[in-house]
């Protein structure tokens, strides 16, 4: 199975795949973890450039987003299910269509269309979208900022409603988790989730 896990910087996805890895593979599952934008030698230099210091227009953005993700199924997430394994990775294509599909305007079918193509159509099982509010996610992260976060609490919060209506859009895939809840209570309810699929 392929499961990604989306919402802000600062909603416990990377906490919340780990649990997760850590319990399929304690059931004995071969498991294999990732992120994006990263998780090839190509995938962390575009994160570098994606995150750093400096201005970058949307479709740019857009364009690295989705050139880091080819290199990503290509290497990583493709060889991994080919060979039986499950692949859970934090954030995969619902990020562009959140944040610049939306937050930044450029459309939700454009930005999916211009993915589609370079991840060979491969889309995750299921989503999970942890939810908190924008002011709860800037407190986790504390002062952690990388070029997007700098934008400030007023775009997080655009882009939390953008997270919202694409699990509008797309309710057979993303399915909306409470993060705000204690640690293990939205990692009984993700394993309860991942059961349905396995």
């Amino acid at each position: 199975m392929f499961v990604s896990f989306e919402g802000l910087d600062g909603s416990g996805k990377t906490t919340q795949m780990e649990l997760l890895r850590q319990a399929l593979e304690a059931e004995g599952r071969d498991v294999v973890a990732t992120r994006e934008p990263g998780g090839t030698e190509l995938g962390e230099r575009v994160r570098e450039l994606l995150l750093g210091e400096g201005e970058m227009s949307p479709w740019a953005e857009a364009a690295l987003f989705a050139a880091a993700r080819a290199e990503l199924v290509e290497n990583v997430i493709g060889p991994a299910l080919e060979r039986g394994a499950d692949v859970l990775c934090d954030r995969y294509v619902d990020s562009s269509l959140a944040y610049q599909g939306i937050a930044r305007g450029l459309g939700v079918d454009r930005v999916l269309e211009l993915n589609l193509s370079p991840i060979r159509n491969l889309l995750p099982d299921r989503t999970l979208l942890l939810l908190v509010p924008p002011e709860e996610a800037l407190r986790r992260k504390g002062g952690e900022t990388d070029r997007i976060e700098r934008e400030g609490g007023s775009f997080m919060g655009v882009v939390d409603q953008a997270y919202r209506e694409l699990a509008g859009l797309f309710p057979q895939r993303i399915t909306e988790v409470d993060a705000a809840r204690p640690e293990d209570e939205v990692a009984e309810e993700i394993r309860g989730l991942v059961r349905e699929l396995s």
